[in-house]
């Protein structure tokens, strides 16, 4: 279903900038735009459709009187809406509103910077609106992924105390992310944490997106965080139950937010987020690269080259 296509050179307008592409991130997110899961969604858009929600490359053409602390020639990271009529983040050139677009974290290099746009912002997003208050508990399934991985981060740097599940392969690297405390990965989590926290940790990010099941680990008045990715298959409805709010986190929500996007490249800078890569590809090899994310297993995004 991937394949790699000519299309015409993209210009920015004004209130725009043009990236030239050097990395691109591979996200689940990718695997349902290109699965056909957003076939409805699509209805409209002309083809070829492109995926890909975040990606770093360099400004190479800023929009007639667009006003931008960006110069020619900078480093940059930006988030991606691929449902947009101009396409996702698999491609040489995007052309973005000029508030989408930041400095890429001083240090980091394209590939890894390519990682923090959309599963920074997800995170953040998701902390914004649990608003806890540092001493709280979090429990984090999923942590061992990438965007587990961030929220563990970010929840420890904002006081949080995080419960994170992980195999027994993967525990090093969730507590090394700060994980507090870490509890086997498997259908029982839920128990495993109340054995923990016997009144129930104060919220919990459903990152596995396991589904109601895990309610069982959070107590009442707190609040339970699930992910959405533009309707994922199998995915749980829930509603507030047994006094537990249910937050739904859709990055969407954070884009063109110039403050959030600059608030995570600070993060990263401070060694605070530290980007979580599995390895590099060409672009051309975009098939394979969605071939081993669907397979699992991964510990960090694939990332892809231009």
């Amino acid at each position: 279903m991937l394949r790699v296509v000519d299309l015409p050179e993209p210009h920015a307008r004004p209130g725009e900038v043009r990236v030239r592409v050097r990395a691109a991130a591979v996200n689940p997110a990718d695997t349902l735009l290109r699965s056909g899961v957003h076939a409805r969604a699509l209805a409209g858009v002309p083809v070829p459709y492109i995926p890909g929600m975040d990606i770093a490359g360099v400004i190479d053409e800023i929009g007639p009187g667009t006003e931008t602390e960006l110069s020619l020639g900078e480093p940059v990271m930006a988030i991606v809406m691929p449902l947009g009529p101009a396409g996702g983040g698999y491609a040489e050139y995007v052309v973005l509103p000029a508030g989408w677009v930041v400095h890429a974290p001083a240090g980091t290099d394209h590939v890894a910077a390519a990682t923090l746009p959309m599963n920074g912002l997800t995170a953040q997003l998701t902390l914004d609106r649990l608003a806890l208050a540092p001493g709280s508990v979090l429990a984090v399934i999923g942590a061992a992924g990438t965007l587990g991985g961030y929220l563990v981060q970010l929840g420890r740097h904002a006081g949080l105390t995080v419960v994170a599940d992980a195999a027994p392969a993967d525990e090093a690297l969730v507590r090394l992310s700060g994980a507090a405390d870490v509890v086997a990965r498997g259908s029982d989590v839920a128990e495993r944490i109340r054995a923990r926290y016997p009144d129930g940790v104060d919220a919990l990010a459903d990152v596995a997106l396991v589904g109601p099941r895990l309610l069982d680990a959070v107590r009442d008045g707190g609040t339970y965080a699930r992910f959405r990715s533009g309707g994922e298959p199998g995915g749980h409805e829930l509603d507030d139950s047994g006094g537990i709010t249910v937050r739904t986190t859709f990055v969407p929500g954070y884009a063109g937010r110039t403050d959030k996007l600059h608030q995570i490249r600070r993060l990263a800078e401070s060694g605070v987020l530290i980007p979580r890569v599995a390895t590099a590809l060409p672009a051309a090899e975009a098939a394979d690269a969605h071939r081993r994310l669907e397979a699992g297993g991964l510990r960090g995004r694939l990332v892809l080259t231009f």
